[in-house]
């Protein structure tokens, strides 16, 4: 067994060896060839993206978009849309076409559970990768890249529970339209939270269809019945600027908490944090969604599984914004 001092001395030797032979690399040094990356960019190149969103006008939508053409087209993939544009009639036909052109890859989301659910498997058995973002039907793709509307549910719901604490208990929730799965699995979590808090009223429930002007006639109704309600769930940023604008216009917005959720773009998210339009906002991050969806789509197009054969979800991570967090925490197109 070698000595303390022996194993200092030997250890020195070896610097010493080491510095004498390593020296700088030689300028004509050729490297080594990564082994992969050729078979990886030729995989890339000439593939075709299509994504039909509910409506492009969306800033959600727009997040999406845009990261994918950021992550895919310079490695010589085409990224285009199909815009729905609210109609989902316009969403199916568009589907329907796409089928029949088969890109590779084909990104939706859906309006519905349902709606899109037999194009999508029919798509999948024409050898077309489907990714559904956010919102899913019935039927199970490929991909799954979004919320977990369930956990959201249950998270705005301990919010408002917490919000309500000594006041009348009284709660509103307002959907978005009622078929799509951000309201259908929504309300499932807000219910199993409410089953466990008895003291906690639910006074109306309504949808009002992801439209502000609807979403604000609604919370005015409410809160003439209900003056002393002491919270309100709603289900998209977007919409429930309008709930926010009704809360305001009757005086009550230190007295009724508002949460809702969205992707944590600056001016609909942030902003409106910011200025105490939202008490509570649960972001689900569309540059993050964008990159796992860019990222599954690269590895579905080198992985050489048919289409259909293999089944994934990547849930989103929620980040509760409030005043404490709001400086940062949110993104803008063209970032």
């Amino acid at each position: 067994m070698l000595k303390p001092t022996n194993i200092k001395r030997t250890l020195a030797g070896l610097a010493l060896a080491f510095a004498a032979t390593a020296g700088p690399v030689p300028a004509t040094a050729e490297g080594i060839q990564e082994p992969f990356r050729e078979e990886f960019h030729k995989a890339m190149k000439g593939r075709t993206v299509v994504f039909v969103p509910v409506a492009l006008a969306v800033d959600l939508a727009q997040g999406w978009l845009e990261t994918m053409k950021n992550e895919l087209e310079p490695l010589g993939v085409s990224v285009t849309f199909r815009d729905a544009n609210f109609n989902t009639s316009a969403g199916a036909q568009a589907i329907e076409s796409l089928i029949n052109e088969r890109p590779d890859v084909l990104v939706v989301q859906n309006p519905d559970v349902q709606t899109y659910a037999k194009l999508l498997r029919k798509a999948e058995k024409a050898g077309i990768y489907v990714i559904q973002v956010n919102m899913r039907t019935s039927y199970d793709s490929t991909a799954f890249i979004g919320v977990d509307w369930q956990e959201m549910g249950e998270k705005v719901a301990a919010a408002s529970v917490k919000a309500c604490a000594g006041k009348s208990g009284k709660v509103a929730v307002l959907q978005g339209a009622l078929s799509a799965a951000a309201s259908a699995y929504q309300i499932a979590g807000i219910a199993s939270v409410l089953a466990q808090n008895p003291d906690i009223k639910l006074v109306s429930n309504q949808a009002a269809d992801w439209d502000a002007s609807k979403a604000k006639s609604i919370t005015q109704t409410v809160l003439k019945q209900h003056p002393d309600i002491c919270a309100i769930m709603g289900f998209w940023d977007g919409q429930d600027i309008g709930a926010a604008a009704a809360i305001k216009e009757a005086g009550l917005t230190e007295d009724v908490f508002l949460v809702t959720s969205g992707g944590g773009e600056q001016k609909g998210t942030c902003d409106m944090v910011a200025n105490g339009t939202f008490d509570l906002h649960y972001q689900y991050n569309v540059p993050n969604q964008g990159l796992a969806i860019a990222d599954t789509i690269k590895w579905l197009i080198q992985s050489g599984i048919p289409a259909g054969t293999v089944k994934g979800s990547i849930y989103t991570t929620l980040q509760p914004i409030t005043k404490d967090n709001v400086e940062g925490a949110c993104w803008t197109l063209g970032q």
